[in-house]
């Protein structure tokens, strides 16, 4: 983007609250913003007298577009913010790295009501208690309920004029009393409901009462059996109780929250209080600038984490004030439907559960140090292991390695993934539709995808001369140190073709050979094999390279497979349906064939009959809109 063309944009910028977008080389969405006035914002990014953090030159300097959203206040531009961040994770903006929701523990407001394991909290009049820090947590208390207070454990519908026929499996297990056959009421079944509500609740000591009681009356009768049943459920219900200490001083929901930098790496821990009890607590893994300030790391925290939750508790406790504190207690308040509010205690009760989790971050900070450390040895010696395999002149930081995927010929795509330092770079991975290519032809697909890609990066390297920028900043311009192909010759003889006919010679160029069990067990440089040692650390990270690339090539296929991108002419034949048109595309290799063949060549395909041959042979040879292209493609 031209200074003019900047000075021109901006001048056209509203003195109005709203969200902007800033665009990267491939018209990516980079980063998003929101402002209170965005004419003032956004022109702070282009000013040379505006002090930016590294992070922000590196961003501004790959910015080719921007655009704009006005809307009629500052909360609705945060609510905009959150929603784009959400939708196009932009690589410059401050992400989770752990985007996942947390489960609840729901019960339904049936007339004999089921207690579920469910991710979102509706607006029903179910009671709903989380959110619980994993999957695992939450099926131990439903399994220890259900045990318990022998609530039902099917979806079948009933009432209690309406009962069902037949028991299930359940009544004859002993895991419930029947009522959908009527050998319990719903004022019986009700006071279970009651009961187990009160255990989700953390009253734990009439229930451990009355399962001691029966417990002691099973031993006296010598029914043993039933005896270490109720004691296996007390020693379950008092594990449960353990691990949710009473830490309030009232009966307020309220999230506890507390953070840990160390350079660009920051952890926040959370502590899940209902009720006065710690019911779960959470961790999130977060990549920051260095320049952030605790606050403002804080306040996107809260935003990305509390955006479409199902819970939001009433209160929030954190370390440090907030600058916009007011509109995000605003946004939380809309969400919840009741007023929330952010405090950070100075003194007392409340700012030792602050200072709990501050300190629960820094433990885990240091465990994730020792972690990365060791991740960090392994990489590079596999990294020099690689070196030394195939006689490198330096340690390969940068590896590419690329895939081709694509269904009986049909939507061939490819894949380009990248490792810097032995670790994934994400958001330098690229996806490619192949143009070219019709039929099942992974070399010409090959070939295509690596000259898009290395002509991009010449086109990009020359940009960058011009402008005086560092080809390392960006995604093609970087080129590798090395290209792994995932094959043998054939492969590799493609990508140095390919470098040739460019004028690369930098870029060195080997493949990753398969075993029986398609793990690599050598590479191939200069047409020569060289073998890698299983239990070294080069193995290893060509196993996660050769993985890591088949992964992302199969999902981006199936992502369009799925959003039903495709459609291909063998859909508009009367009686070809999906086992067909596979037969007719593995027999044919691709449309053109199948246009071709004769009608004989056509009635010997696997499943064909006289008719489906028949229409297949007049669609191509009496339509003559179909005499052009082979599919097409409904691009979103």
């Amino acid at each position: 983007m031209s200074e003019f063309i900047i000075e021109e944009e901006l001048k056209k910028l509203p003195d109005m609250p709203g969200v902007y977008l800033m665009h990267g080389p491939q018209d990516e969405v980079i980063y998003v913003g929101k402002a209170k006035i965005l004419k003032n914002r956004v022109k702070q990014y282009f000013q040379k007298s505006y002090k930016k953090s590294v992070k922000i030159q590196q961003m501004v300097s790959l910015v080719k577009r921007f655009e704009y959203i006005v809307v009629d206040s500052e909360l609705e531009a945060l609510m905009l913010e959150n929603n784009l961040i959400k939708e196009y994770q932009p690589r410059y903006n401050t992400l989770l790295k752990d985007d996942k929701t947390y489960p609840y523990i729901k019960v339904t407001s049936e007339a004999f009501p089921r207690i579920l394991k469910v991710r979102k909290r509706l607006t029903d009049r179910a009671k709903y208690f989380g959110p619980y820090a994993s999957n695992e947590q939450v099926n131990e208390v439903i399994e220890l309920i259900r045990k318990t207070f022998h609530i039902r454990n099917c979806s079948r519908s009933f009432t209690e004029d309406h009962l069902l026929p037949n028991k299930c499996v359940y009544y004859d297990m002993h895991q419930c009393d029947g009522p959908c056959i009527g050998k319990q009421t719903r004022a019986e079944y009700q006071l279970r409901i009651d009961q187990a509500v009160d255990f989700l609740n953390g009253k734990y000591e009439d229930i451990i009462k009355e399962l001691t009681r029966k417990m002691n009356r099973a031993s006296d009768n010598l029914d043993y059996e039933t005896a270490i049943e109720m004691r296996d459920l007390i020693r379950s219900i008092e594990a449960v109780q353990n691990r949710q200490k009473i830490i309030a001083y009232d009966s307020e929901d309220r999230d506890i929250i507390g953070m840990r930098r160390d350079w660009s790496d920051c952890i926040v821990q959370l502590f899940y209080v209902r009720d006065g009890k710690i019911i779960g607590r959470d961790h999130q893994f977060i990549s920051i600038d260095r320049e952030e300030s605790d606050a403002d790391i804080l306040s996107e925290f809260i935003r990305q984490y509390y955006n479409g939750s199902p819970f939001v508790p009433k209160e929030l406790f954190i370390q440090t004030e907030l600058p916009d504190k007011d509109i995000l207690e605003q946004w939380l308040s809309q969400e919840k439907g009741k007023k929330v509010h952010i405090l950070t205690p100075q003194i007392g009760k409340k700012e030792k559960l602050v200072e709990l989790a501050v300190t629960n971050a820094g433990i885990l900070m240091n465990r994730y140090k020792q972690q990365y450390r060791e991740m960090d040895q392994k990489a590079a010696k596999g990294l020099s292991e690689l070196q030394d395999i195939i006689g490198l002149p330096s340690l390969p930081h940068r590896i590419e390695s690329y895939d081709i995927s694509n269904t009986s010929g049909v939507l061939n795509v490819g894949s380009m993934i990248v490792y810097e330092n032995g670790k994934p770079k994400n958001s330098d991975y690229r996806k490619f539709r192949i143009q070219s290519v019709q039929g099942s032809d992974d070399y010409a697909s090959m070939h295509e995808m690596l000259t898009r890609r290395f002509e991009h990066g010449l086109r990009e390297m020359e940009e960058n001369a011009l402008n005086g920028k560092d080809n390392s900043l960006g995604s093609f311009s970087n080129l590798p140190d090395l290209v792994l192909m995932d094959g043998g010759k054939g492969q590799v003889h493609i990508c140095e073709d390919v470098l040739i006919d460019l004028g690369i010679n930098s870029v060195i160029v080997a493949g990753m050979v398969k075993d029986d069990h398609h793990r690599t067990r050598a590479l191939l440089y200069h047409d020569e094999e060289l073998p890698i040692e299983e239990d070294s650390e080069a193995f290893k990270l060509l196993t996660r390279i050769q993985d890591e690339v088949h992964r992302f090539a199969i999902e981006y296929h199936r992502s369009l497979r799925s959003q039903n991108q495709i459609h291909s002419l063998l859909d508009d034949i009367k009686g070809i349906g999906t086992v067909r048109k596979k037969n007719l595309m593995k027999q044919f290799g691709d449309i053109d064939h199948i246009r071709q063949a004769t009608l004989s060549e056509l009635q010997q395909c696997p499943s064909m009959d006289d008719y489906s041959a028949r229409s297949v042979y007049d669609f191509f040879h009496n339509n003559p809109d179909t005499a052009v292209g082979a599919f097409t493609a409904n691009r979103t």
